[in-house]
């Protein structure tokens, strides 16, 4: 991505990548310890040497890094890269003296051992590789060891890292109480408050396989309390045990600079020992916090993502007018509009505080409804707001007047200097604000009538009637500015028209119609016209600057905030061509229905209302597509509903749209692997292979468990799905 707009303004930040990448590389270089030239066949896990990657693999280091740090891991010895290159260059596994060597030193005349990969792109903060190369388990004799050995070099090919060097850890075989998987972080919403726990009798290695669900935590991590539990096929832990397993979350995270993916097992004797630690490669969003906010109420004003300009220009006036309109109505108190920011912009998409607009409702406590004082408050809000409803129809009615005056005296753009344009674009936010507020009191106080003339319908018909005229799309617009309900707002030099349009008509003399309905659609349409005429003056200032040389292209001031367009157009900051040259702008996934922002500003999904789930999400996001039970061939964009999670599916993922399964933990290496991928994943949904037909497509929400049937096959006698449902859809409060 190339810089942006904003960190080429003269004396501002700007990253520079090159040095940021040299000290990096200095600092690991300086960090890792020094390899001898004669690179060693065997190490031991406490030796110094082992701690570097290159040499033992991405498992083994950090096995030895956490070592040092007092991190209670088995003792072990690696089969260095060293002899793995040896046996890429002819040398005879079975008959190198390193294989013998590490058995004797493993103690593999003595005890069982475990023989398990550790190859230099394992366990890597890009990606894990989980469950793609060979672990070997119970290996009691030499020819059993040589077999392992060589199983483990061979298992590259499997995992499609032929051409990577790959260690082979030794280390004893235990046989744990308590053995299975936990996450320093929630891996499907990436909150940081969260730590997930899954635990299985015995050994982990049943668990990450797929092969059975274990029983599945979600902890606290301040005190370990249970928020979440399910027994499934697992034990229950002792209380003691989940508190040493968050405290082992934190000493990890603390050790390896940030959360972690571990494998852990409990012995007879209650040791907690480290088996495998590796960083989450899940998107780490922080700890929610505030009010819950959502798309869908202003998902029609802004029905695209906003680039920087656009949100300066639109966004402020919406939040103030939200926050001015609700404490006229007496919808909620100055603290509540002091707690939330009221309307956010994440990555572009807009959503508003939901409590706010009118989605939720709070809930009223006995104090609430005994206390007087909230009752008096109310009754003189009432008062107040009996007085506003009556006024607000006349009010709506001036404000149009003075709106459509004030559109009519803007001269043509290319006769205003720029600092007149700049002052365009400032008037035009006081403006928003006024409309905004008009049209949301109108729909919070007034009775609007169920209205159906709404502004869409309006333009479909003048829109469709024009193209059957033969006009121009500049020419409509020109024309019957009211088209220009069909289109989001833009920073561009005109508004782009849909392809196709049909007509929508209304009866006549329609009863449900009403003045207030009408005078509302009336206040949006001149919201839409105020955000075309702004867009468009943004828009010439970008002429402008690309004509002096300040930007290579016009639509790079899209990308500019409102300040330092101000600042460059009026000479007070000067733009470094050579910086901006182009902007490849990444919006992001389209923001969850319901949503509450984390500590970072990241969105973290809260439980919609209406929703309800087939199973658990493992993540992946969302996507549909004709089901089939294939697991060797499964159809390329296909949904692959199967019994449990296999790692055999890994090469299978890049085909599918998405996974669901009847079994299976979200922490299993499998569901690792396809949230890597993208590949929406769903664990756990009882009776998938019955609910969900071969060949009907259905709709995988990784984050929600939720599977949805959008089209089903011809068989009548297919069930019900019992477990979809609709995702409510939101009121048009705020639009």
């Amino acid at each position: 991505m190339q810089p942006k707009a904003n960190d080429a303004i003269q004396g501002g930040k700007h990253p520079v990548n090159g040095v940021v990448t040299v000290a990096m590389t200095q600092r690991m270089v300086a960090d890792s310890p020094r390899v001898e030239s004669a690179r060693p066949f065997v190490v031991d896990l406490a030796d110094e040497v082992a701690q570097d990657p290159s040499l033992t693999g991405g498992k083994s280091a950090a096995l030895a890094r956490g070592a040092v740090a007092g991190l209670n891991t088995l003792p072990g010895v690696v089969l260095t890269t060293a002899f793995c290159d040896a046996v890429d260059g002819g040398a005879d596994a079975a008959q190198h003296a390193a294989v013998k060597e590490a058995f004797e030193r493993a103690g593999g005349d003595e005890r069982a051992l475990v023989a398990r990969s550790s190859s230099v792109v394992e366990d890597t903060a890009e990606s894990s590789m989980a469950g793609q190369f060979e672990s070997v388990i119970g290996i009691s004799s030499f020819d059993e060891f040589v077999a392992a050995v060589t199983a483990v070099l061979d298992s590259r090919e499997r995992a499609g890292a032929a051409d990577q060097p790959i260690a082979v850890l030794v280390q004893p075989l235990i046989e744990p109480r308590f053995g299975g998987v936990m996450f320093g972080v929630d891996p499907v919403s990436g909150r940081t408050d969260r730590r997930i726990v899954s635990a299985v009798d015995g050994a982990p290695e049943p668990l990450v396989s797929g092969e059975v669900d274990g029983s599945r935590y979600v902890l606290e991590p301040r005190n370990a309390k249970v928020i979440e539990f399910a027994a499934n096929d697992g034990p229950k832990l002792p209380a003691a045990d989940l508190r040493r397993l968050v405290d082992l979350s934190t000493s990890v995270a603390k050790v390896f600079g940030g959360p972690q993916d571990v494998e852990w097992a409990i012995g007879t004797g209650k040791e907690l020992w480290l088996l495998q630690s590796r960083p989450v490669t899940s998107e780490i969003r922080g700890a929610p916090r505030g009010p819950i906010y959502g798309p869908g109420p202003v998902a029609e004003t802004f029905p695209a993502p906003l680039t920087e300009l656009e949100r300066d220009l639109w966004v402020p006036p919406l939040r103030e007018a939200v926050a001015e309109a609700v404490l006229l109505a007496g919808a909620a108190t100055p603290a509540d509009v002091k707690a939330s920011q009221v309307v956010v912009c994440v990555e572009g998409h807009v959503a508003i505080d939901l409590r706010l607009a009118g989605e939720i409702r709070s809930k009223r406590t006995i104090l609430h409804r005994l206390n007087p004082v909230p009752a008096a408050r109310e009754l003189r809000g009432s008062w107040r707001v009996g007085r506003l409803r009556a006024a607000l129809p006349h009010l709506a009615e001036h404000l149009l007047d003075r709106t459509d005056a004030d559109l009519e005296a803007v001269p043509p753009l290319t006769d205003l200097t720029s600092r007149q344009l700049i002052a365009l674009l400032h008037r035009s936010r006081d403006i928003l604000r006024a409309l905004h507020a008009h049209e949301i009191l109108m729909g919070m106080l007034t009775d609007t009538g169920g209205n159906r003339m709404t502004g869409a319908s309006v333009a479909l018909r003048v829109l469709a009637e024009a193209r059957q005229d033969g006009l121009s799309d500049k020419e409509i617009i020109a024309r019957s500015p009211s088209v220009l309900a069909l289109t989001g707002p833009r920073v561009a030099p005109e508004a782009e028209l849909p392809e196709e349009a049909t007509a929508v008509y209304v009866a006549p003399g329609c009863k449900v119609c009403s003045d207030n309905g009408i005078l509302r659609e009336a206040l949006r349409l001149r919201v839409r016209w105020v955000q075309e005429v702004s867009g468009r003056a943004a828009w010439e200032l970008g002429e402008r600057l690309a004509a002096a040389g300040d930007l290579t292209e016009p639509e790079l001031i899209r990308h500019m905030t409102l300040e330092h367009v101000e600042a460059v157009a009026t000479k007070r900051a000067v733009v470094v061509p050579a910086l901006v040259t182009s902007h490849d702008h990444d919006f992001g996934a389209p923001l969850p229905a319901w949503f509450q922002l984390s500590d970072l500003g990241r969105p973290i999904r809260a439980q919609c209302a209406l929703e309800v789930g087939g199973g658990t999400g493992a993540g992946g996001g969302s996507g549909s597509g004709p089901v089939t039970y294939d697991n060797d061939d499964p159809p390329t964009g296909s949904v692959l509903v199967t019994t449990t999670l296999s790692p055999g599916l890994g090469p299978l993922l890049p085909r599918l749209k998405g996974i669901v399964a009847e079994t299976g933990s979200v922490l299993s290496h499998l569901a690792i692997l396809a949230r890597e991928a993208g590949v929406p994943t769903v664990v756990g949904y009882a009776g998938a292979t019955e609910d969900l037909s071969e060949g009907a497509v259905v709709l995988v929400d990784g984050d929600s468990g939720r599977v949805t049937i959008q089209e089903r096959t011809g068989d009548e006698h297919a069930p019900e799905n019992p477990q979809s449902g609709d995702e409510g859809g939101a009121k048009d409060a705020v639009s």
